[in-house]
């Protein structure tokens, strides 16, 4: 019996393009809430887009590439969607008060000594968001953006585990 995603569209090629389109949706709902939202991400929070643009890329290499180069492809793809589920968890502990950020930017400025002018103008701009503040996409929803995308990130890596080692392919 021939497997639904066999010949063009074989499994690891369906797990590229599914890591693709969860990928640029993370995105894509990441800058929706900013722009229609009226989110502001902290600095965590622009640190877990980096496994996503990650993945776009390691997809479409993994659409171009065939047989072990793809599957290698995803492997990598799962290893960078593990540091998003990580990144994400992290993020969750700082909002529940677990630990502190390990990001300097989410800590409150030191002004350190000087006149009042001098400190005035080693303020930043605009402030940052607090890393322990949680963002919620939906207000009724008790599961904060960061809980949301290591949520995901973690879904992404055990597709891309799964698979990674499922697929057979030649070389």
């Amino acid at each position: 019996m021939r497997h639904a995603l066999s010949g063009t569209w074989d499994g690891t090629r369906a797990a590229a393009l599914a890591t693709l389109a969860a990928s640029a949706a993370a995105l894509g709902g990441a800058l929706a809430s900013e722009a229609w939202g009226g989110l502001v991400p902290c600095a965590l929070c622009l640190w877990e887009r980096w496994p996503y643009r990650i993945l776009i890329a390691l997809s479409l290499l993994a659409l171009l590439l065939r047989g072990r180069l793809a599957r290698a492809t995803l492997v990598l793809a799962a290893i960078a969607a593990l540091a998003g589920a990580g990144l994400g968890l992290v993020h969750v502990g700082v909002e529940r008060g677990l630990w502190p950020s390990p990001l300097p930017e989410c800590a409150a400025p030191v002004l350190g000594g000087g006149t009042m002018a001098e400190r005035l103008a080693r303020m930043p701009a605009t402030p940052a968001k607090p890393c322990d503040e949680p963002a919620y996409l939906l207000p009724g929803l008790p599961v904060s953006m960061a809980a949301m995308n290591g949520l995901l990130a973690l879904a992404l890596t055990v597709i891309l585990a799964i698979s990674a080692l499922r697929t057979k392919e030649p070389a």
